[in-house]
Parts: structure tokens; C-alpha cells; sequence
């Protein structure tokens, strides 16, 4: 065993720092509040908002809106916080972790939290100088710092390229346009955010993104990266066409962080394996988040499900469980809630057409609003909503829930959709609470 620099020791340690890591101090501290509890994470910052990313580097909103939690959050929680250090090495015979800095960390309950990083394709060029990935709060620092070096000017940073049609890359294109340079978006599917919307939503999508003054290039990929002087020049497709760009940015997706779990032992497949107290396979290693295999109770199957309302839930049952606690996970839904240039979308559940018996679907006349309930069994499965989104909380209740809407099954599209079309029983359970009446 290598010598180590130092050791502290606490009851609690947490390896991330991100929703679900926050959503587990919180847990814990309504469980235990004496408990020494430390938080760890590669990154120096505290915890912020990462899908603000993308608005910070637009200049719409200052980077002191960033902040997941106030500033006095680890002190009043009685958080040890080792900022700025990443775990290298979990050793879980000795109940500790390694940080790159030598010095070691005991504990008693261990969650990794350690989300995902982004995916990096094999592609000639990748490694060139205006090459960036966009996931971290540190990204949006070094994509400004090279547009400010190189100027958008003549000779300068004009045009970007947008590797991936995702959420992370209509995000940042739409920041890059904001930013006045020319944007282009290259997607290997045959449409924009295919996993978050379903046909007809990504087709409104990616008219708002056109409309905006971003360039859609759907059913091509990016096959190399041509440079000069260790910078990009362009990125040249698998159709041989080459595109301009000082700038390009690599968003085709985020795996989970799983070599730290998979080197100690921990049973690892797509991401962490847990059980339905979020324990893995590791007495006293907890797991949550983007870098854990979620119970999908749709699909009634464990996968990563990378949302903030699935690591929020997942860091609460492992808080409260490594305090001593008892509380399942009882499955999460998979959901995206995505504004494109000004445009807000949502979609809930499964929507593809596939899976359902049956779809209901709502257009204004304007064409600006969009509504595709999918229902199997006479209950939703999924739901997407384009535009207006008012009601997106309620039919998300129903899926939920799995209530059969067999009875207001029609009033689930048109306009008057309100509280008072849900049944007698569930408004009085789950809307105004048990023991009042509606």
C-alpha cells in the first residue's frame, strides 16, 4: 500500500457532489445529525445547476444564478467538503478512498455519486485545440476563454459545429448561435432529440432551432476533424462534405462513471447495479444518480436514467438508508423538459408508438401547441408536449400513478383538461390530500 499523506475518517462519505449527492446530505441529516458526513468531488465548485450551462455561456443569465443550493448549504449541514480533488481509488476492505492528491478518506457508509462524462468518439482530430465536450461547469470557462482569444472576426472563431442533436447539443447550438456565430448541428439520426420527442416534436424542434438561425444537418455523421497548427479547421462528414468551423463541440452523449465502482469490485453493468435501497453489491457502498442503474417502472427494467428528478429521488433513499433509514426506490420515470429557442417541450414515459395500443394527439390550429398522449391497457404510458405544457404535471401524475383513464379518456387532449376531469378519489388522495373533500 502506497504511503498516504493523511487520513480522516467520517461516518459518511459522499463521492460527487451534483443532485443526487445534495439530495443524499439532506436525507442523512434528517436521519442522523450528528454524524460526520464529507462530500468529495473532482470539480472545485459547489453544487450547481448543470443544465444552466448553456444559458450562462449565452450571457441570459449570470453565473451567481449557478448555484444548486445557498451559499452557506455545507456549513449549516455540517459538511467536511474536499472540493477539487477526485477519488482515484476505492478500497473497500480498508472502508476508504484515495484522493489524487495522496491522502486518504475512511468511511463508515460510502455513496458514489460520481454521475457521467461525456462521450468521446474515436474520430482523427478529436485531441485539436476548439475541440470541447459541454457537461461541466468548467466547459462553459473554456469554450468562452477560446472564443475571447481567437475573436469572432475575421481569421477568428465564425462558425461552430455541433457534433450530436441531443439535449446537450441543442443546448449548447443554441448558445453558440446566441454568441453570433454561424452554427451548425450534424446528427447521425434521421432527426433532432430522438430520444427526448418523438416525431412530430422534433420536427417543431428543429424548426425553432432553424428559425433561430442554427443549421440542421439530420442522417449524417462527423468522420474526421481536420486542423492546422494543433487547431480545427472544420469537420469533414461521412458524405466527404467538409464544413467550416474554428469551434466544434462534441455532444453525442454521456455514459456513466463506472471504472471507480468496476475497479473495486462493485457488480457493474450499464452503470452501478442496485438493489431497491440503492445498496450495491458491496456491504456499506451505496450508489444514486446518473452513475447507477435506476428501476424504470414503465419499462419494468434497471437502466441509467440520467435525469435530475430520478438522482434527486435515488440520493434521498440512499441518504436515508445509509443514516439508518428504511425507504425503497420504488422506480422513476424517464422525463425531459427542454426549451428550444424559447420553445418548450416535454416529453414523459415511452413515446414510441411501438409500445402503445393506442395514441391520442392534439394540435392547435396555429400549429404552435402540441399534445401525443400513448396508452396501453387504458392507461398512459408516455406523453409528449410541445408549446403549451401547462398540464404536462398532470398526465405525468396519471402515469405514475398508473390510473386507468378509461372514463375521461378523451377530455385528456382537448384544452379543458383540469383537476376537475381527474376521478373523485384521486384528486381528494393526491391532489388536495387525504380527508378533504373536492
Amino acid at each position: 500500500m502506497s504511503e498516504k499523506l493523511s487520513r480522516s475518517s467520517y461516518d459518511y462519505l459522499i463521492v460527487g457532489n451534483s443532485t443526487a449527492a445534495i439530495s443524499a446530505v439532506e436525507a442523512i441529516r434528517r436521519q442522523d445529525q450528528a454524524g460526520n458526513l464529507a462530500v468529495v468531488s473532482g470539480e472545485p465548485y459547489p453544487a450547481y445547476c448543470t443544465p444552466l450551462i448553456s444559458y450562462v455561456l449565452a450571457g441570459k443569465i449570470p453565473e451567481s444564478r449557478m448555484n444548486y443550493r445557498r451559499a452557506d448549504f455545507y456549513q449549516k449541514m455540517r459538511v467536511t467538503t474536499h472540493l477539487g480533488h477526485a477519488v482515484t481509488e476505492v478500497r473497500p476492505e480498508e472502508h476508504e478512498v484515495v484522493l489524487d492528491d495522496g491522502a486518504a478518506l475512511g468511511y463508515g457508509k460510502l455513496l458514489l455519486a460520481c454521475g457521467g462524462a461525456p462521450i468521446v468518439p474515436d474520430l482523427p482530430g478529436a485531441d485539436l485545440g476548439g475541440v470541447f465536450t459541454f457537461t461541466r461547469y468548467a466547459d462553459v470557462a473554456r469554450v468562452r476563454s477560446w472564443v475571447q482569444e481567437h475573436g469572432v472576426q475575421e481569421h477568428g472563431v465564425q462558425e461552430a459545429v455541433v457534433i450530436g442533436g441531443g439535449m446537450i447539443g441543442v443546448k449548447a447550438a443554441e448558445a453558440l448561435q446566441h454568441l453570433e456565430l454561424r452554427t451548425t448541428m450534424v446528427e447521425l439520426l434521421d432527426r433532432i432529440l430522438a430520444q427526448a420527442l418523438d416525431e412530430r416534436g422534433s420536427v417543431l424542434a428543429q424548426r425553432a432551432l432553424e428559425t433561430a438561425g442554427v443549421r440542421v444537418l439530420t442522417s449524417r455523421g462527423a468522420a474526421s476533424l481536420p486542423g492546422e497548427e494543433g487547431r480545427v479547421n472544420g469537420v469533414r462528414l461521412d458524405t466527404g462534405a467538409l464544413l467550416p468551423a474554428q469551434m466544434v463541440i462534441v455532444a453525442i452523449g454521456v455514459l456513466p462513471n463506472t471504472s471507480l465502482a468496476a475497479e473495486a469490485g462493485v457488480a457493474v453493468n450499464r452503470g452501478v447495479l442496485v438493489d431497491d435501497h440503492m445498496r450495491t453489491s458491496l456491504p456499506d457502498v451505496y450508489a444514486a444518480g446518473d452513475v447507477a442503474e435506476g428501476y424504470d417502472m414503465l419499462l419494468g427494467e434497471s437502466r441509467p436514467i440520467a435525469i435530475w428528478p430520478s438522482a434527486y429521488l435515488q440520493g434521498e433513499v440512499a441518504g436515508t438508508n445509509m443514516a439508518g433509514g428504511d425507504q425503497p426506490f420504488h422506480g422513476s420515470v424517464a422525463m425531459n423538459s427542454i426549451q428550444v429557442c424559447g420553445l418548450p417541450t416535454i416529453s414523459v414515459g415511452l413515446t414510441e408508438p411501438a409500445r402503445a395500443e393506442e395514441v391520442l394527439e392534439y394540435n392547435s390550429p396555429d400549429g404552435q401547441n402540441y399534445r401525443r398522449l400513448f396508452l396501453r391497457d387504458n392507461r398512459i404510458i408516455g406523453a409528449v408536449f410541445v408549446g403549451d405544457i401547462d398540464r404536462a404535471g398532470i398526465i405525468t401524475g396519471l402515469i405514475r400513478e398508473e390510473i386507468d383513464v378509461s372514463e375521461f379518456k378523451q377530455k385528456l387532449i382537448g384544452r379543458e383538461l383540469g383537476l376537475l376531469s381527474l376521478p373523485k378519489e384521486y384528486r381528494k388522495h393526491k391532489v388536495m390530500g387525504p380527508g378533504m373533500e373536492v
